[in-house]
């Protein structure tokens, strides 16, 4: 059997890790979304600073683990304009819930938030119709 399921079981440990210490450090949800939008719109720029470090280390820490786990398969797709449309998809899709999944579903649900927990359903059954449309019904992913 191939062990691919412990990969995002670590990412899924990361990511809970990485929402508890920015708790706990920063008093508010980490939730990718909002830490860029505060960048983008200027509505977070008094927090600026950790954001950028925060951002810098998403991007970074996969580059630096790249010697311990060597090059690992995600199976995306090389149709750059499926990669450009679904990453537009998920920034308006963020925007029009109030939070990504990071916020919601992992700091959201966490914390027993209803918000959290409805919006989270949502995006688990809004990624199950997508992909049963653009990969068994479109061909396209």
């Amino acid at each position: 059997m191939p062990a691919d399921w412990l990969w995002g079981l670590a990412g899924g440990l990361l990511i809970g890790l990485g929402g508890a210490v920015y708790l706990l450090a920063n008093g508010r949800i980490m939730g990718a979304s909002g830490i860029i939008g505060g960048l983008v719109d200027r509505s977070g720029w008094s927090t600026w600073a950790e954001r950028v470090v925060f951002l810098t280390g998403v991007f970074v820490l996969p580059i630096l683990l790249l010697p311990l786990t060597g090059p690992v398969d995600t199976h995306i797709t090389d149709n750059w304009i499926v990669i450009i449309a679904a990453g537009l998809l998920v920034g308006i899709g963020t925007r029009l819930a109030n939070g990504c999944t990071s916020g919601h579903g992992v700091c959201g649900i966490s914390r027993l938030s209803l918000r959290g927990m409805v919006a989270t359903v949502f995006y688990i059954m809004a990624g199950g119709l997508t992909v049963i449309l653009f990969r068994h019904i479109l061909g396209v992913i």
